[in-house]
């Protein structure tokens, strides 16, 4: 198992595979209300195959080069995730989303991994656009793309249907030229303020 540390408070950003479907169905039941307020995942994985399956979709997604799910551990217990829902090589386009279960709120967990998920996409895939598909009530996801330097491009009045109602979706994105900048630009800050830390 290899793991990326997210910090100095125990986070680490992990893969994610079919094997651990017990491990990520115990991590759905315990979000399950919290995470399916605004996520129709809690929905699709309900028992131990729908987990597998559900995992199994993104282990063929990383194979084809199409998708990534990384898990955000907290003290070795999962906790949430990162994922690219989609990845388009060719075009340069990406598409990231998160959930998170509510006892590991308000740490920061999602912002930093989703910044290691959006740089391995940009740096390392190529990638020249992200998106951040969001519900407009989603406040908690909007300031995750606010501090990710996301610019919103849009909102898509009632295009998803969730749980009975429709919502409107904002998208948010940020350019491979924009990433690079800010990223600059905070190494430059970090090295004028020694000491420091964000």
């Amino acid at each position: 198992m290899y793991a990326r540390s997210l910090g100095d408070d125990g986070a680490e950003l992990c893969p994610l595979e079919p094997w651990q479907a017990d491990e990520f169905l115990a991590h759905m039941d315990r979000g399950r209300e919290f995470i399916g307020a605004r996520n129709g995942l809690p929905d699709v994985v309900t028992d131990l195959e729908s987990s597998r399956a559900f995992l199994r979709t993104y282990a063929e997604r990383t194979a084809a080069d199409t998708g990534r799910i990384h898990g955000i551990r907290l003290d070795g217990t999962l906790v949430g995730a990162v994922i690219l829902r989609t990845l388009d090589t060719a075009n340069g386009t990406a598409e990231a989303g998160c959930w998170l279960e509510p006892a590991a709120t308000g740490r920061g967990l999602v912002t930093r991994a989703a910044r290691a998920l959006v740089d391995w996409a940009i740096e390392v895939r190529g990638i020249h656009r992200v998106e951040w598909v969001v519900s407009s009530d989603n406040a908690p996801s909007i300031a995750v793309a606010r501090r990710l330097g996301m610019t919103r491009d849009a909102v898509l009045r009632e295009s998803h249907a969730h749980r009975g109602r429709r919502h409107d979706e904002e998208v948010w994105s940020v350019l491979a030229g924009e990433w690079r900048a800010a990223r600059s630009a905070e190494s430059a800050e970090s090295a004028e303020s020694p000491g420091t830390s964000g």
